[in-house]
């Protein structure tokens, strides 16, 4: 089933083959991953994919991993990870930031260089230690700092000494600067309210949405779903940290999430901790290679890349980025949604996935954002998220977009399915889209 597609758009000239796909379970931010830092996380389940992959870790080209809240101790975290896995030294790696599509970028960076001869076999993924998101010294404490070093004599460093005043030791907290955009001044919170006013979805809708994504990610647990994907995290002394999802509220109930009030909109506002993705530790990584190498080498194949595009949004809006990204890869690979027969839309927030697939069946927005005298579809329930989703498992942000390509391959194959959509909202305004294929 390869096809010929134009590289410069995006597209596989041959399919890549996925090998190996494996996750760890994700962390609930200062839980059980707590004490590991995205390094140690990240070479922990490199290991094991290369273990369970079959390919020999001197047959890696390049290693490729995405990346937001990259360590100050480990800079270029993708050649930290890889070394500490046991890579040889000879083969390089790179760390990719494009925020929430982090890891997603990380696979179609490689496939790409893949595709353009440029390596055969790569190591590709994301990693994200959101409880090691470090809290920052305000201006103010940084410069009495730099002047007190300046000091050199007892008078002066005297002198510097009473300018301290106890505000200065107010922190400026990494993740909340991290998850706001500094072009709208929005925090991401703020703008999925921004969505849900658009689409005039409300607080009970949320709701319902969050209640479902628990209901499916307790279903998927307690059924060994997710246990195929996840590679369970055990210290030095073999004890085990963690092999289930931290972050999943077993017997969630409605009325408990209506009692939350609004974080990010306090009067009016209806996006709660509770209809938000958790914040949460994770890691996920594959092996990418083109799909007639794979045949080659005879390993065992998860699925394949077919095609991938990215585009940007208004930051404002940033949740309704996967309808652009999706419209442009539907575009280039002459597909639509009635192609698609699963759908891994990253739960960032309920109203901003209740709000894409409203975007998507509108044909107003259609019109608007695209000329079209139609809409671009309806989707189906039945097939988005059918596991839950970071609503109930959490947003690594820089692993999601890997995790969410790998379980919608695992997924298809599982349901005997062939053709999948993958695609994330990217804080900052941008939205990136994957089509998988399994057969």
């Amino acid at each position: 089933m390869s096809q010929n597609f134009n590289i410069k758009e995006g597209y596989t000239k041959e399919r890549i083959a996925v090998i190996a796909g494996f996750r760890s379970p994700m962390g609930k931010v200062g839980g059980a991953l707590r004490n590991l830092t995205a390094h140690d996380l990240g070479a922990y389940v490199v290991k094991e994919v290369l273990i369970r992959s079959k390919v020999d870790p001197s047959q890696i080209d390049e290693v490729i991993i995405g990346n937001v809240a990259q360590p100050a101790e480990a800079a270029n975290i993708a050649r930290v990870i890889a070394l500490k896995a046991g890579i040889p030294e000879s083969i390089p790696a790179f760390t990719v930031h494009r925020n929430c599509a982090s890891g997603m970028e990380a696979m179609t960076t490689a496939c790409s260089k893949i595709l353009n001869g440029e390596a055969e076999i790569i190591l590709a993924g994301g990693v994200e230690s959101m409880s090691n998101i470090p809290f920052l010294f305000s201006k103010k404490m940084t410069a009495f700092f730099t002047n007190l070093m300046k000091a050199k004599s007892l008078p002066q460093k005297l002198s510097t000494l009473l300018t301290f005043r106890l505000k200065f030791l107010q922190p400026i907290v990494g993740l909340v600067q991290g998850l706001t955009d500094p072009v709208s001044g929005l925090i991401m919170g703020c703008t999925a309210e921004n969505v849900a006013k658009d689409f005039k979805i409300t607080r009970e809708e949320q709701d319902e949405f969050s209640l479902r994504s628990h209901q499916k990610a307790e279903a998927a647990t307690n059924t060994g779903i997710f246990r195929e994907e996840i590679i369970p995290i055990f210290n030095d002394n073999k004890t085990l940290i963690l092999e289930e999802d931290e972050g999943i509220r077993k017997g969630q109930k409605i009325e408990d999430l209506a009692k939350l009030k609004p974080y990010f909109e306090r009067s009016t506002g209806t996006v709660t901790v509770g209809n938000s993705s958790q914040i949460t530790d994770g890691a996920a990584f594959e092996i990418l290679m083109r799909e007639s190498k794979a045949k080659e080498m005879g390993l065992d194949v998860l699925g394949y890349i077919r095609g991938f595009a990215y585009a940007g949004v208004d930051p404002s809006r940033m949740g309704l980025g996967p309808v652009f990204s999706s419209k442009k890869l539907f575009d280039k690979t002459g597909l639509n949604l009635k192609d698609i027969e699963l759908i891994e839309l990253n739960e960032a927030f309920a109203a901003q996935v209740i709000g894409c697939q409203r975007a998507f069946a509108s044909e107003e927005f259609s019109k608007k954002h695209f000329g079209l005298k139609e809409a671009l579809g309806k989707i189906d329930p039945k097939i988005i998220n059918v596991n839950g989703g970071g609503v109930a498992l959490g947003h690594p942000v820089g692993m999601s977009g890997a995790r969410i390509v790998i379980h919608l391959l695992r997924e298809l194959k599982r349901r005997g399915k062939n053709r999948g959509l993958a695609t994330i909202c990217i804080g900052g305004g941008q939205g990136g889209s994957v089509i998988v294929e399994v057969n």
